[in-house]
C-alpha cells in the first residue's frame, strides 16, 4: 500500500527530468519523438504522471497540490498511470489516469451522487455494473507546451488510444468518468457514445463551471472510434452519425478524422506504447 510520502504532485523539474531519463535509457531505441509509458501507482514515473495531473488542473481549475492529494488520495492504491513522453527533450508531455474497481469506490461514482441526486446503487443499476472489471477514466492531461497543432493530436491520440489497449489488455467492461466542457467536446468528437451518468446533466465540480458524469460501454469503444474516423473520411455512409454530420464543414474535420482512424485503428500509435510490466491496480497481473 502507497504511503503518504510515496505519493507526489509537486516533483521539481530536475527529479522529472531523472526519472524520464532512467526509463528511456531502461528502454532504449525509441524512434518516434513521444512514447506513452504504462505504469503501476508505485512506479517512479507514477509521480511523473501526478505532477503532470497537478501542472494541468492547477492552471485549468486552481487544483493545486493540497486539492489533488485530498482528492485522490482514497484512490491511489487503484490507479494506474499513462505518461506521454517527449523522447527529445526528455520531458513528459501529458498523462493519464485510471482508476479500477467494479462499481462504488470508483471517484465517479463516489462523487456523482452529491452533485446529481441519484444514490450510488441506483447508478450502477442504471447502467448494468453488477460486478463486472469497471475503469474511472480520472484525468487526461496535456501540458500546455504541447497543446495546439501535430503535438496536441499525437499526445491526446496516444492517452486515448493507450487507454483503449491497457483496457482490453486488464479485460474491462465499464467506463465512468467525469468531463469539463472542453474533454467532453473531445471524447464526443471522437465517436464515443457517452451515456449521462444516470441521465443526470452538468453540474460544477472541482473548479469546472460545467461538468458531466458519464458512463462508456468498453467493449464498444474501439469499433465506434474507427467507424467515426471512416465516415468523416468517406470510407462509410454518415448514415445516423450525427456527430460526423456537424463535422463535415468544419475546417478541423481532417484533423478529427485523423484522431479517430489513430485511435481507433492504433495506427501510427501502438509501435509507440510501452506496457510496463504493471499489475492491474487490485494486484493481480495484467
Amino acid at each position: 500500500m502507497l504511503t503518504a510520502t510515496d505519493v507526489r504532485y509537486d516533483l521539481d523539474d530536475a527529479d522529472v527530468r531523472r526519472r524520464v531519463a532512467e526509463f528511456l535509457a531502461a528502454h532504449p531505441g525509441q524512434t518516434s519523438r513521444f512514447i506513452s509509458a504504462v505504469v503501476g501507482n508505485d512506479h517512479p514515473l507514477a509521480n511523473v504522471g501526478r505532477t503532470v495531473e497537478r501542472l494541468t488542473f492547477e492552471e485549468a481549475f486552481g487544483n493545486d497540490t493540497a486539492v489533488m492529494l485530498a482528492e485522490y488520495r482514497p484512490y491511489e492504491d487503484r490507479s494506474l498511470f499513462f505518461v506521454i513522453i517527449d523522447c527529445a527533450d526528455g520531458v513528459p508531455a501529458g498523462a493519464g489516469r485510471i482508476v479500477e474497481g467494479t462499481g462504488i469506490g470508483l471517484k465517479t461514482v463516489d462523487d456523482a451522487p452529491a452533485h446529481i441526486g441519484v444514490p450510488a446503487e441506483a447508478i450502477l443499476a442504471a447502467h448494468g455494473m453488477t460486478g463486472e472489471k469497471a475503469w474511472d477514466y480520472t484525468t487526461v492531461a496535456v501540458l500546455p507546451q504541447y497543446r495546439g497543432g501535430q503535438s496536441q493530436l499525437m499526445v491526446s491520440s496516444l492517452i486515448h488510444r493507450t487507454f483503449l489497449v491497457a483496457g482490453a489488455r486488464a479485460g474491462v467492461r465499464h467506463v465512468v468518468t467525469m468531463l469539463d466542457r472542453r474533454a467532453y467536446r473531445n471524447m464526443a468528437m471522437l465517436g464515443i457514445n457517452l451515456q449521462p451518468l444516470a441521465g443526470s446533466g452538468p453540474f460544477p465540480y472541482l473548479g469546472s463551471a460545467e461538468n458531466r458524469a458519464v458512463y462508456c460501454d468498453f467493449p464498444g469503444l474501439t469499433a465506434d472510434i474507427a467507424a467515426r474516423g471512416e465516415r468523416l473520411l468517406g470510407q462509410r455512409p454518415i448514415g445516423d452519425d450525427a456527430g460526423a454530420l456537424a463535422l463535415l464543414d468544419q475546417p478541423t474535420r481532417l484533423i478529427s478524422a485523423m484522431a479517430c482512424e489513430q485511435v481507433g485503428t492504433g495506427k501510427g500509435l501502438d509501435e509507440h506504447i510501452i506496457l510496463t510490466d504493471w499489475s492491474a491496480p487490485g494486484g493481480a497481473p495484467a
